[in-house]
């Protein structure tokens, strides 16, 4: 290794993991950007409810880029809900702990902490800064600070939390709309640097259409959870579509606690099979092919941030008719598709059947161009790395 980089050590609240390749799949994805410049270690602790026989496993990785230590701990489950929660709490500590020792032995001391996702791993963070001196950043996602949420609640952790960011060197929200949201519930640092999320450039990548294609094609692709997503809101849109005009397909792509009642309601509607096609969970190269066949991607979130599914959509040369929510419109101008109001299914009615008819007026080279300039592994990489430096 190279000792002139820095050792930065990801403390991550949510990481792909043995039970679900998906989550904080784009907090691996920004580890992975500034490798080449810092050297990378990732410790996820995960509590883990069908662990028999044991207290906890171990899953140590090593490739070119990262170090990688996964815990797994075997959860409390007396059934007595304060008490579970206690003890679980002390054994998410208690096994950070068993990870940072085999850290140090095997990467080295870190010279700066990444966390992604308050509170507990910022917690963390800032006990090890205040034994060790070492400094710590945050890179936030969470939609819990929007006003949608309401969910960041608790005199004590909203206390704990803001020293936290305070003492942070730096503080990372991937939008704008996220930093605002932060410091409206008190979470002030005096150096917020908005950093997005990454797209993988040589996987999302424009495509040929398939010649002999009948009808066009709309995507939507999330994690399927109604109260979002309002993925309940775009079939009824549908419906009202297919009753003016039939040149159309939405392949629906992902899977979630409401899949099963999104499909029904399609089937009840008279959508499935028909107009609208539901595929589950795609991945990497797959789910990129799907993308970039597709002619323009749907969201209809009531609340977001910034969805990476757009960004890869961009990567595809593939525009977007989106709901204007969250950090969305910091990166959805009139050359990259459309904004709509959130609720408003006449007017989603309207820019769907506007978008089938235009589409082909958004330049694909323009569309990936902005993605290759704003969220690629590259520029990414640059801008995670001047924060460690300047934090160092």
């Amino acid at each position: 290794m190279n000792t002139n980089k820095p050792k930065v050590l990801y403390l991550p609240r949510w990481y792909p993991n043995r039970y679900d390749p998906m989550p904080g799949l784009f907090i691996e994805r920004h580890a992975r950007s500034v490798a080449g410049l810092a050297e990378i270690a990732v410790l996820y602790v995960h509590p883990d409810d069908a662990l028999k026989g044991k207290s906890f496993e171990t899953d140590i990785s090593r490739d070119e880029e990262l170090f990688q230590v996964k815990i797994y701990f075997r959860i409390s489950q007396t059934g007595i809900p304060g008490l579970d929660s206690l003890r679980n709490l002390c054994r998410l500590l208690k096994y950070h702990r068993k990870g940072l020792k085999i850290i140090k032995k095997e990467f080295g001391y870190p010279d700066l902490l990444h966390v992604n996702v308050l509170t507990r791993l910022g917690a963390i963070a800032l006990l090890y800064k205040w034994f060790t001196g070492t400094p710590y950043v945050i890179t936030e996602h969470w939609t819990r600070y929007l006003p949608h949420m309401d969910n960041f609640k608790g005199w004590l952790r909203k206390r704990f939390t803001r020293m936290v960011v305070r003492q942070a060197a730096a503080v990372m929200p991937v939008t704008d709309n996220l930093r605002k949201a932060m410091e409206r519930h008190g979470l002030h640092n005096s150096n917020y640097v908005i950093i997005p999320n990454v797209v993988d450039m040589n996987v999302f990548e424009i495509t040929d259409i398939p010649s002999g294609r009948q009808k066009k094609q709309i995507i939507h692709v999330s994690c399927f959870e109604d109260r979002q997503k309002n993925i309940s809101g775009i079939l009824r849109v549908l419906k009202k579509l297919s009753e003016k005009r039939s040149d159309w397909e939405c392949h629906m792509i992902g899977e979630g606690i409401h899949y099963d009642r999104l499909v029904q309601q399609a089937k009840e509607l008279g959508l499935k099979e028909k107009l609208v096609h539901f595929h589950g969970l795609k991945e990497g190269a797959e789910l990129a092919r799907m993308m970039a066949e597709a002619d323009f991607q749907v969201m209809f979130s009531r609340f977001e941030n910034l969805p990476v599914v757009i960004l890869e959509s961009y990567a595809c040369g593939v525009p977007v008719l989106s709901t204007d929510v969250g950090g969305i419109r910091e990166h959805l101008t009139d050359e990259l598709g459309i904004l709509i109001p959130s609720e408003n299914e006449d007017k989603l009615l309207e820019k769907l059947d506007f978008m089938l008819d235009h589409y082909e007026e958004y330049k694909k080279e323009k569309l990936r161009a902005y993605a290759q300039a704003h969220f690629s592994k590259e520029v990414i990489g640059r801008q995670l790395w001047e924060v460690y430096t300047a934090s160092l």
